[in-house]
């Protein structure tokens, strides 16, 4: 594989594959994900690839709430992760999330999986997202969406997720649009 020295590319930048995870379990989940995908695949400089199936998924926390609904989002971009992760961020903020309750019920819920191969971590984002291949709510939209995915330093999704307890994720008839 031939690696890009993006300091040689002047204001270009490369294109990386990205991976979004989204939840929601407090409102009307279908609804806002709907719009979140809407809004991600809006942003400058992202292209929407694929937007796998909804599952309902059993939540990962001893809080009693609602499951969860889950898709991933998979695009390109020219972005830098810190961009993406503020686009994230409002995106949450503008749909109620409330960060009070660490794995507690919320509107909505966006995780960055992945920016191209890189690795990152800063106090705000480690890259890839360090519990991804643990988490069936994550790999099994993720490898419908993209059958041939990667995580970087992980694995192929068609590996990881033969790893995981799937029993709690739930594929529905629910359809999420790209626009």
């Amino acid at each position: 594989m031939t690696f890009i020295d993006v300091d040689t590319l002047g204001n270009l930048r490369p294109i990386s594959k990205v991976v979004f995870s989204l939840g929601s379990n407090v409102g009307d989940s279908l609804e806002i994900l709907q719009a979140a995908v809407t809004q991600l695949a809006s942003t400058p400089d992202v292209i929407p690839v694929d937007v796998s199936s909804v599952y309902l998924t059993d939540p990962i926390s001893d809080i009693p709430q609602p499951d969860f609904y889950n898709l991933v989002l998979v695009c390109e971009t020219t972005l830098e992760p810190a961009t993406l992760l503020d686009r994230i961020y409002a995106l949450e903020e503008a749909f109620g999330r409330v960060r009070d309750v660490p794995n507690g019920p919320r509107t909505l819920d966006i995780d960055l999986v992945m920016v191209g191969k890189r690795e990152r971590e800063t106090p705000e984002l480690t890259l890839p997202h360090p519990r991804a291949h643990e988490r069936g709510f994550v790999l099994v939209p993720w490898l419908e969406a993209d059958p041939l995915g990667e995580l970087p330093g992980k694995g192929k999704v068609a590996d990881l997720v033969k790893t995981v307890d799937v029993s709690g994720v739930h594929k529905t008839d629910e359809v999420i649009e790209l626009p």
